[in-house]
C-alpha cells in the first residue's frame, strides 16, 4: 500500500509538472504575454492620439480674503447665577422656565414682612432722634444769648453745644441704619440685572432661602450678543494683531461638518495678553449679534477670522494644483489641445482656493480633474461640467471670470 501511494503522489507531481512547463514554456511564447495591437501598441494600452477627457479652469485675478481657521466655544455674553441675598421664604416665583426678560423685571420674590418691621424700627428711631436735636438746639441757642448778656456761665453754653454735635451724629447712625433696612428689604425683590433668557427653576416657592445657599434660583443668561472664545497658534499672532491695529476684523461662525454653514458674523473683541506656554496657543474672544440664536452656550463651531485680503492675485481651484517631488505643478492646456506642466509657487491655500506667486497668469486654462491620466505628451479633450460629450476644439482665452469650472467651484 505504501509503494502505490508513492506513485500516486508522484504520478500527480509529474503531472502537474508537464502542465505548467506547457503553458509557461510552449503557449505563452507562441501567442505572446499581450497580443498586439495593429501600429505596434499593446492591446489595451491608450493610444497616444487619443485626447484624455479633463475638466478644465481658468486662472483668474481677483480680491481674496485669508482666513485663520480654529476651533471655539460659544459662551454667553454675560451670565448669572440668581440667589437670594437675604434669609427668608421664597414666597413668588415671577418667571417661566426659558422666558426672555428685560434688565430689571421681576424674577422672585421673598416675605418682606421682617424687613419692613426693621425699616419702620430704623425710621422711627431716627424720628426720635431728630426730635431731640431740635430740642437741644434751641438750649444751646439760649445759652448763647444767656452767655452774652452775663446771665449764664460758657460752660453751660459750651455743653448744650456737644450736646447738639452728640445728637447730630446719632440721628446720622440713625441714618445709616434706615438705609440698611431699606436695602435689605429691597433685596426681597430679585430682578434680573440684565436682558436675558431663564434656565430650568432650581427652587420652587415655599422654600425657605438663605444668602449662603449654593443652588441658585436659576441662571440667567445673554444670548444676544453672545460671544465665542477660541485658540489660534502662536505663530498668527503678528498676523492678528497687524489685523487688530487696522480695526476689528471680521470673525465667522461655522457649523461643523462638510457643509460648512456660515451661522453667524461677527467681530474679534479680545486678543489674550499671553500665549499659553502648555499648548502654545494663543486665546481671541469673538462677540456675534445672534439674532436668530443659532449659536448656543457650550456649544463647539468653527471659526475663521479674517486677518487680511490680497488685492488682485492669481487663483486657481484647490484640485488643480499637484503636488511632484520637484514642488508643486499645474497643468495648462495649450491651443493645440495639449498640455504642459507648469511648475508654480503657492502663496495660500486651503479649501475653497490656491493663491499663485508665480508659474501662471490669470486667463490660463488649467486641469482640474483628470491630471493623474496626463503627461507632458498627451491631448486632451475639455468635458462640458453638464457630462456632456468633450469638447476637441481649442477654446480661446477668455478674460478672468469666464472659467469653466467642474464640480467644484471657487469659493471665497
Amino acid at each position: 500500500m505504501r509503494v502505490l501511494r508513492r506513485l500516486l503522489v508522484l504520478a500527480v507531481v509529474f503531472g502537474a509538472a508537464g502542465a505548467a512547463y506547457w503553458w509557461y514554456v510552449v503557449r505563452v511564447p507562441a501567442e505572446g504575454p499581450v497580443a498586439a495591437a495593429p501600429g505596434g501598441r499593446r492591446r489595451g494600452a491608450p493610444d497616444a492620439n487619443t485626447p484624455v477627457p479633463v475638466l478644465t479652469a481658468m486662472a483668474e485675478a481677483r480680491d481674496v480674503p485669508i482666513y485663520l481657521d480654529g476651533l471655539g466655544t460659544v459662551q454667553a455674553f454675560n451670565s448669572v447665577s440668581v440667589r437670594a441675598q437675604i434669609d427668608g421664604p421664597l414666597v413668588q416665583i415671577a418667571f417661566r422656565e426659558g422666558q426672555d426678560v428685560k434688565a430689571g423685571e421681576v424674577l422672585a420674590r421673598i416675605d418682606p414682612r421682617p424687613y419692613q418691621a426693621s425699616l419702620d424700627m430704623a425710621q422711627a428711631k431716627k424720628q426720635q432722634d431728630e426730635a431731640n436735636l431740635a430740642n437741644a438746639r434751641l438750649d444751646a441757642a439760649r445759652y448763647q444769648k444767656l452767655v452774652a448778656g452775663n446771665f449764664s456761665s460758657g460752660q453751660q453754653a459750651d455743653t448744650a453745644k456737644a450736646q447738639v454735635s452728640q445728637l447730630e451724629a446719632q440721628v446720622r447712625g440713625d441714618q445709616a441704619q434706615v438705609d440698611t433696612a431699606r436695602t435689605q428689604l429691597s433685596y426681597t425683590t430679585i430682578q434680573a440685572p440684565f436682558d436675558g433668557r431663564t434656565g430650568l427653576r432650581q427652587v420652587d416657592a415655599g422654600n425657605i432661602v438663605r444668602a449662603g445657599d449654593s443652588t441658585p434660583i436659576t441662571v440667567l443668561t445673554q444670548l444676544r450678543p453672545i460671544s465665542v472664545l477660541f485658540t489660534l497658534p502662536q505663530q498668527a499672532l503678528p498676523a492678528v494683531a497687524a489685523a487688530m491695529a487696522e480695526g476689528k476684523p471680521e470673525v465667522l461662525a461655522l457649523r461643523g461638518g462638510g457643509a460648512r454653514e456660515v451661522v453667524d458674523r461677527g467681530t474679534l473683541a479680545v486678543l489674550d495678553n499671553q500665549v499659553d506656554p502648555a499648548t502654545g496657543t494663543i486665546k481671541l474672544k469673538a462677540t456675534m449679534p445672534n439674532e436668530g440664536l443659532k449659536l448656543w452656550p457650550g456649544a463647539f463651531v468653527n471659526v475663521r477670522l479674517l486677518v487680511r485680503t490680497e488685492r488682485q492675485v492669481v487663483t486657481v481651484p484647490p484640485a488643480a494644483v499637484q503636488r511632484g517631488p520637484r514642488g508643486n505643478y499645474v497643468f495648462v492646456v495649450q491651443l493645440d489641445m495639449g498640455v504642459k506642466r507648469q511648475m508654480v509657487q503657492t502663496a495660500h491655500e486651503d479649501d475653497a482656493v490656491s493663491v499663485i506667486a508665480s508659474g501662471i497668469s490669470a486667463g490660463d486654462q488649467v486641469v482640474i480633474d483628470g491630471a493623474q491620466r496626463l503627461d507632458d505628451t498627451s491631448k486632451v479633450a475639455v468635458a462640458q461640467p453638464d457630462g456632456n460629450a468633450p469638447d476637441a476644439v481649442p477654446r480661446e482665452r477668455s478674460a478672468p471670470g469666464t472659467a469653466q469650472r467642474g464640480s467644484r467651484r471657487n469659493a471665497s
